[in-house]
C-alpha cells in the first residue's frame, strides 16, 4: 500500500513486479551516468576558453559520441525485451479468473468453478470499519492462492476500463468486445490494492480493484463459501 510521503515504488507482491524494481534501478542508473556527463561536459564549456581548433574535425570524438548512445541503448533495450517477454509468458496456470469492467464497479467470474461469480463495489465511506482504506476498499474482495500461477482474462461491458494493480506489476486495459490476457503469481500473503486507470466516465475513480493473497487452504474455504451462498 503505498503511503503519503512515499517517494518510490509500492513492496513488489509478485516475481514481475521484482523484475520491474530491478529494471526500474538500471535504467535510472544509465540516466544519471548520462546526466553527470552532459553537466560535466557543460561545465567545462563554459568555464573553459575554446581556442584549441583541432576540435572542429575530430573523428574520433564524432565516433565516440555516435557508438556511446548505441551502446546505452543495447544496454537499457535487453533487459526491457526479457521482462517484456516474461510478462506475456503463461505456463499451465492453476486458476483462471474473469474480470469485467463496468460503469462502475467489477464483476468477477471464476471460470474453474461451474457457479462462482460476483460483482465487486466500492465500499461508502459511512460503511468502513477501522483500518479500511477510503475509497480502496470493496464489498467482495477477489481472493486468489498466493504461490499459483494465475491467468487474468480481462473485458468490458461498456466503454474502456482498465484493470491495474501497482504493486503486482498489472496494468491491462479492459476493452469491449475483446478479451485481453495477463499472468501474474502473489509471492506473498497480503491485501493488494489497485484502481481503474482508464478514464471511463464520470465516476472512474471509484471503482477500485482489491486482490486478497491467501493460502491455498483459506481459498478452497473462501470459494466453498461463496458457492454455497
Amino acid at each position: 500500500m503505498a503511503h503519503p510521503s512515499q517517494l518510490g515504488f509500492q513492496d513488489a507482491a509478485s516475481p514481475i513486479m521484482e523484475e520491474l524494481l530491478h529494471f526500474h534501478d538500471h535504467a535510472l542508473m544509465a540516466v544519471f551516468l548520462i546526466s553527470t556527463l552532459v553537466l560535466y561536459i557543460i561545465t567545462i564549456m563554459m568555464t573553459t576558453n575554446l581556442t584549441n581548433t583541432s576540435a572542429m574535425d575530430a573523428q574520433e570524438i564524432e565516433m565516440v559520441w555516435t557508438i556511446m548512445p548505441a551502446i546505452i541503448l543495447i544496454v537499457i533495450a535487453l533487459p526491457s525485451l526479457r521482462i517484456l517477454y516474461l510478462m506475456d509468458e503463461i505456463n499451465d496456470p492453476h486458476l483462471t479468473v474473469k474480470a469485467i469492467g463496468h460503469q462502475w464497479y467489477w464483476s468477477y467470474e471464476f471460470t474453474n468453478y461451474e457457479d462462482l461469480m460476483f460483482d465487486s463495489y466500492m465500499l461508502p465511506t459511512q460503511d468502513l470499519t477501522p483500518g479500511q482504506f477510503r475509497l480502496l476498499e470493496v464489498d467482495n474482495r477477489m481472493v486468489v492462492p498466493m504461490e499459483s500461477p494465475i491467468r487474468m482474462l480481462i473485458s468490458a461491458e461498456d466503454v474502456l476500463h482498465s484493470w491495474a494493480i501497482p504493486s503486482m506489476g498489472i496494468k491491462v486495459d479492459a476493452i469491449p468486445g475483446r478479451l485481453n490476457q495477463t499472468t501474474f503469481i502473489a509471492s506473498r500473503p497480503g491485501v493488494f490494492y489497485g484502481q481503474c486507470s482508464e478514464i471511463c466516465g464520470a465516476n472512474h475513480s471509484f471503482m477500485p480493484i482489491v486482490i486478497e493473497a491467501t493460502t491455498l487452504t483459506h481459498f478452497q474455504e473462501w470459494s466453498s463459501s461463496m458457492l454455497e451462498s
